[in-house]
């Protein structure tokens, strides 16, 4: 057994601690016992240094730019698999026999339907209002038609449960676009496949044939599985720390879209498309590369850095590949790309960028496919939420079978007043 000593220089005291192995990447150091011992906590602001959890559902490694599902490296599964082999993956821990695949994908089609009762939500909200808001609400409101979920004993009820909301996140996400138009809402067809089918639903019209060109459905079907987990990410946490306090799960799954839809996490990809518009043009990249620069200037450049990949995101790799392989079949706006691929040759190769390995990252390049698919930018975000909801509600299971499972209830540092008097 591997441990690590703690010495108190003021009281020359020492404390012995266990290290914790793992299978891939760091060992951590069990300081559950940190308290008991010294009467202090640990601190450390953004948890840049602390495991909250154990987990066998994905790993990063941030300095190789490594990702893998279930032990499955994410170029393998994004290459050589769909969303729904990987939905499956994560809820199950192997990948689905093709008689498993077929059930799966059957299963998740008959669930696909909302309540009809959801429709009055929708209706409630204002004109214009944003995708998420309206996705994070009607994914709350789902908990009360499944009130039952609340108490789940059975593996069969795990899998139900998640099983209804991966099946239904799609149609909520297209009511939210369609909602945002003013559009009548279109309801899922049973003849489609799961990505094909949120393609039809948010671009169909009542009473009128459309087909889906099977590259578009192979794209965004390639953005899902990318965004399928990501570790203990900032929604995930959240979606954890709100599982460990009871609650249902569709309302852990709704507090992981709230966190979702700031701009320092999932509202990233929106942004990026946002900056390549007011760049404008290729002969302004220099211009801006010289603000991102100046330490005096406070405009940073979207699409480049991770907190954890100090490497080339490996989605990122994936995504570039695919932008480059299917850009004239998708209509790809060239305009923006001959901006994004500018900064892209500078930033991989100028030595500010290379110091501070600030590589492309994920959300470089999914903007550039959805503008391409003629999906929306408040749109982005919630292809991030159907694609990480199979990842979110895997999560929760874990959590819930995770017999060392606590509340989360981090502790603080006190720097305010004591001892006020009146």
């Amino acid at each position: 057994m591997k441990t690590v000593t703690l010495i108190n220089n003021q009281n020359k005291k020492s404390y012995e601690f266990q290290v914790l192995s793992a299978t891939a990447g760091e060992d951590v150091i069990d300081i559950r016992t940190l308290f008991a011992q010294t009467g202090m906590f640990t601190y450390d602001p953004g948890f840049t240094s602390t495991a909250n959890c154990s987990s066998t559902i994905t790993y990063i490694n941030g300095e190789e730019g490594k990702l893998t599902y279930r032990g499955y490296d994410i170029s393998e599964l994004a290459t050589h698999k769909n969303y729904l082999d990987v939905c499956y993956l994560l809820l199950n821990s192997e990948l689905p026999s093709q008689k498993e695949k077929t059930a799966f994908d059957l299963e998740l089609r008959k669930r696909s339907f909302v309540h009809e009762g959801i429709k009055n939500l929708f209706e409630a909200f204002p004109d214009k209002a944003h995708p998420m808001a309206m996705m994070a609400s009607a994914i709350s409101a789902l908990s009360t038609f499944y009130f039952e979920h609340l108490n789940i004993d059975t593996e069969e009820e795990y899998q139900v449960m998640a099983k209804r909301i991966l099946a239904k996140i799609p149609t909520l996400a297209a009511f939210c676009h369609r909602r945002s138009f003013g559009l009548p809402f279109i309801y899922p067809d049973l003849n489609r496949s799961f990505t094909e089918n949120f393609l039809y639903m948010i671009r169909a019209y009542p009473s009128c044939e459309l087909e889906i060109p099977e590259v578009e459905t192979r794209a965004l079907d390639t953005i899902f599985t990318l965004h399928a987990d990501h570790e203990q990410n900032a929604s995930t946490s959240i979606v954890r720390g709100v599982a460990s306090t009871g609650a249902h799960p569709y309302a852990a799954i709704s507090a992981g879209v709230n966190a979702l839809w700031g701009r320092a996490h999932g509202g990233a990809n929106e942004s990026v498309i946002a900056q390549l518009e007011l760049i404008g043009s290729i002969d302004k990249v220099d211009e801006f590369i010289k603000r991102v620069k100046d330490p005096n200037d406070p405009f940073k450049l979207m699409g480049f850095g991770h907190r954890v990949y100090k490497n080339f995101d490996p989605r990122a790799k994936i995504l570039k590949n695919l932008l480059d392989e299917l850009k004239d079949e998708l209509g790809v706006d060239n305009k923006l790309l001959q901006i994004a691929q500018k900064i892209e040759e500078i930033a991989l190769s100028d030595e500010y960028f290379i110091s501070r390995k600030l590589y492309p990252n994920i959300d470089f390049y999914s903007g550039l496919i959805l503008t391409a698919l003629k999906i929306p930018k408040p749109m982005f975000t919630i292809i991030f939420v159907i694609g990480r909801c199979a990842g979110w509600i895997t999560q929760w299971i874990e959590l819930k079978h995770d017999t060392e499972m606590k509340i989360a209830r981090p502790r603080q540092l006190y720097i305010g007043k004591v001892d006020q008097k009146i």
